[in-house]
């Protein structure tokens, strides 16, 4: 509890850090405590499916029940843990703006529904921790000045200077409301009117939100992914993203779950580039084990969109990492589009320039942010990320997108796969024209019956997606030098080619993707030439000094036993 105290005090400073301290100690202190009863935090074995609650449906069955039953009949032995998006009542943003977050909104089941489905697998929740709906009982009491809420929200006077904040969206920074006096106030919205940011200053916030996060882990979450978090602390002339305090608060969450859930992971969303992402590693022990690997979706992008391995072979050799106890969370989609930030200094606007061509030719559409100077620049590429690699509305070469996730497979880090990218998913193009959103092209519901009998049909798309996903997936777990902090090095076999090798004391693996449209041949640096080796994938001999890969073919090469 020392740790506790010490982050209130610098958060808050010594006499309101010891006022927070004597509210939040009586919290933890009555929380069971769990011992930590992992050897570590992470393994081979953990792949994760990114998903909402509703990603599938069937009618007279609550959606969490029809995704745990399809879990169960198809996933089997691949997944290892289910991210379940906000699955809370909500008032906008596909479930980001939380009504109430101690309830399951009953559109989608129950919390016995997650219950059953954390019997069979693990469970990520999202601790949607920077906002919350201007619709919830929480907001009401504050319009209404309820003891407890009165602080809340953040209100700023309008004139204020605040174009030094830095800005994820092009809308209004401020939104007006009345409070039940008649009062009016301008409120701090960073995503959307809609989505009132909490006031972390207040100690009121930091109690209700330290039992929203001990409840997440009452309902069995293993890992919480924290929304938004670079937002989260505001200071008026900064650029109020990963600000001191920020970094504290997730210490403080940190330190509180190691107190009484060690084994409980945070995953901390930053969609910004590298350098600002993996500081939420703390030193290593302190801050989060995980950070999402947000340079990985755009630049694997680029590299299929130009045909050229060579900035991502070059980027890759810089995922080292200073302690066994963090990692990467690598994934290629989400719910969200593609973040192109991630790419500031590596590619040059003009090769930016080219993959929003091929979005905008492949029935995507570019979502942006506005700058300090009041201009706009890209943010998000909207698209589904099988259209953004295919780039091409008309392909259905199944092996162009496994190619992309094999890569995605061999990194170090512990991948997560989007349900719709596994489902083979394409643009839903009718969806954004229902919701006049553009993250909707990648947020289709689908009829469980109808994704079934799409994947009994060998011919289908989806069949040529998901199997071959599925075993790549569960080749991938038997494989210990694949553990996310196995050693790499990553190989330059020219610019066709990404190749990395991962070792461990129990073996040495070679991945060799062709990211290109023709046949190309390497051999295996500091192999015998005449060294036979045998792909995992297909059981297919190879000669290490002669290796033909057809197009975007991909092969993950050990010694025969």
């Amino acid at each position: 509890m020392e740790k506790v105290k010490h982050l209130l005090a610098e958060i808050y400073g010594k006499q309101t850090g010891q006022a927070a301290f004597e509210r939040l100690a009586p919290i933890i202190e009555k929380f069971p405590n769990e011992k930590g009863t992992k050897d570590a935090f992470f393994s081979q074995d953990d792949v994760v499916l990114i998903t909402y609650g509703d990603s599938l449906k069937k009618e007279g069955l609550a959606p969490i029940a029809v995704l745990h039953e399809f879990a169960n009949n198809h996933l089997k032995g691949a997944i290892s843990t289910v991210h379940f998006l906000p699955f809370f009542p909500y008032s906008s943003d596909d479930g980001f703006s939380v009504m109430d977050f101690f309830e399951i909104d009953p559109d989608l089941g129950s919390w016995q529904d997650v219950n059953d489905m954390g019997r069979d697998f693990q469970l990520m929740f999202d601790y949607v921790v920077n906002h919350f709906s201007s619709k919830s009982q929480w907001f009401d009491n504050y319009l209404a000045s309820k003891d407890g809420f009165e602080d809340f929200a953040i209100d700023v006077d309008p004139s204020i200077d605040l174009s030094m904040v830095t800005r994820p969206r092009s809308l209004p920074l401020l939104s007006e409301y009345q409070k039940k006096d008649g009062q009016k106030v301008h409120l701090w919205t960073t995503f959307s009117a809609d989505q009132i940011d909490f006031n972390f200053a207040s100690l009121d916030v930091l109690v209700k939100m330290t039992e929203v996060l001990l409840f997440y882990v009452e309902q069995g979450a293993t890992i919480l992914r924290q929304d938004a978090i670079a937002y989260l602390w505001k200071e008026i002339g900064t650029t109020c993203i990963h600000l001191p305090q920020t970094h504290a608060v997730v210490k403080l969450f940190r330190a509180i779950l190691d107190i009484v859930a060690p084994d409980v992971m945070i995953l901390t969303e930053t969609n910004v580039p590298h350098p600002e992402n993996i500081s939420y590693f703390g030193n290593g022990r302190d801050e989060a084990q995980m950070v999402y690997n947000f340079t990985l979706p755009p630049l694997l992008f680029h590299t299929f969109a130009k045909g050229d391995a060579t900035v991502l072979t070059e980027w890759a050799k810089g995922l080292h990492l200073e302690s066994s106890t963090n990692t990467f969370f690598n994934f290629t989609a989400s719910h969200d589009g593609i973040g192109v930030r991630p790419l500031e200094g590596i590619l040059p606007a003009q090769e930016l320039d080219a993959l929003i061509e091929v979005v905008n030719s492949n029935g995507g559409q570019v979502s942006y942010k506005r700058n300090p100077d009041g201009t706009d620049s890209p943010y998000e590429l909207n698209i589904t990320y099988i259209d953004a690699i295919l780039a091409d509305t008309a392909s259905e070469r199944a092996e162009k997108f496994l190619a992309s996730q094999a890569i995605q497979y061999a990194l170090p880090g512990v991948p997560a796969t989007y349900i719709h990218s596994l489902l083979g998913s394409r643009n839903w193009t009718a969806g954004v024209e229902q919701t006049g959103r553009a993250r909707t092209v990648n947020r289709e519901k689908l009829r469980a019956k109808d994704v079934v009998q799409d994947l009994k049909n060998p011919n289908s798309f989806r069949s040529r997606v998901f199997y071959p996903y599925i075993d790549l997936i569960k080749t991938r777990k038997k494989q210990p030098a694949f553990h996310p902090n196995a050693e790499f090095e990553i190989l330059d076999l020219g610019p066709q080619i990404f190749a990395i090798k991962r070792s461990c004391k129990e073996q040495i693996l070679y991945a060799v993707t062709n990211i290109s449209s023709t046949d190309v041949s390497v051999s295996i640096p500091d192999v015998e030439s005449d060294r036979r080796m045998t792909d995992l994938l297909s059981g297919a001999p190879f000669v290490a000094g002669d290796i033909t890969l057809t197009p975007y073919q991909y092969i993950w090469l050990i010694y025969p036993q």
